[in-house]
């Protein structure tokens, strides 16, 4: 459909509004600046897991993550 982007896990498919999905792309490029990065507004080990709803170390699986999305939002927005 135009002016959509279309995002699914592989057994459906949703549909996003293409100015949604650029917030969503924005979004994620600033979780993911807050998850590797250094200083006071760096996210933490016990808000991941919140964010997450499970304890364990999950800053790595969840930021690979987060920039997966960034980059999958970023090339269907293209």
């Amino acid at each position: 459909m135009p002016g959509s982007t279309t995002i699914g896990p592989g057994h459906g498919v949703d549909g996003i509004e293409h100015l949604d999905a650029l917030r969503m792309m924005a979004l994620m490029r600033e979780l993911h600046r807050l998850l590797t990065g250094s200083g006071p507004d760096r996210i933490t080990d016990a808000q991941i897991a919140a964010l997450c709803g499970r304890e364990g170390p999950q800053r790595e699986p969840f930021t690979d993550w987060v920039a997966r999305m960034a980059r999958d939002l970023e090339k269907a927005t293209a």
